[in-house]
């Protein structure tokens, strides 16, 4: 009971020091609950906003697969862990691969990634990726974004 409160009372304080609904900043990465992003790594364009580099895609298919991180995140559900449908839309490329890269640090002291753990109770494992293998995932995960609102479009046609 005690832990809840506590959960309480950090998402009441977060809730507290959201932006407007609409900045694209202020999203907690799919989780559906606006905190202020003050994050150092979450400033500039969106990861979507990139061209995808497909020729990382199935090296990084291979590295989310085999590093496990398909036992927590999902594709348009959520498993244990933050769904990775629209993350692209939500943080920037280096956002995503300072989580990726330091998870712990991030959770420390990145405030998008500190509310993420706050929300989920979970830390995320340093899986020891190097930078271009960091990279190789995140190109997966915006290729399978992409993926995700083609599919959209053709449904509503």
């Amino acid at each position: 009971m005690k832990r809840h409160l506590v959960l309480f009372a950090v998402l009441l304080v977060l809730g507290g020091c959201a932006k407007k609904s609409g900045d694209p900043s202020s999203s907690s990465g799919g989780t559906g609950t606006s905190v202020a992003s003050t994050s150092k790594y979450d400033n500039g364009p969106r990861a979507a906003e990139e061209p995808i580099d497909e020729s990382l895609v199935a090296q990084g298919e291979q590295l989310f697969q085999s590093k496990g991180c398909s036992a927590c995140h999902g594709f348009g559900r959520r498993i244990s862990c933050p769904d990775l449908q629209d993350v692209p839309l939500q943080r920037t490329s280096q956002w995503m691969e300072q989580q990726i890269l330091h998870p712990e640090v991030m959770t420390k002291e990145d405030p998008i990634s500190h509310q993420l753990f706050a929300q989920y109770s979970l830390q995320m494992p340093n899986q020891q990726l190097t930078q271009p293998e960091a990279h190789a995932v995140i190109e997966y995960i915006k290729h399978k974004n992409h993926e995700a609102h083609e599919g959209e479009g053709r449904e509503h046609k």
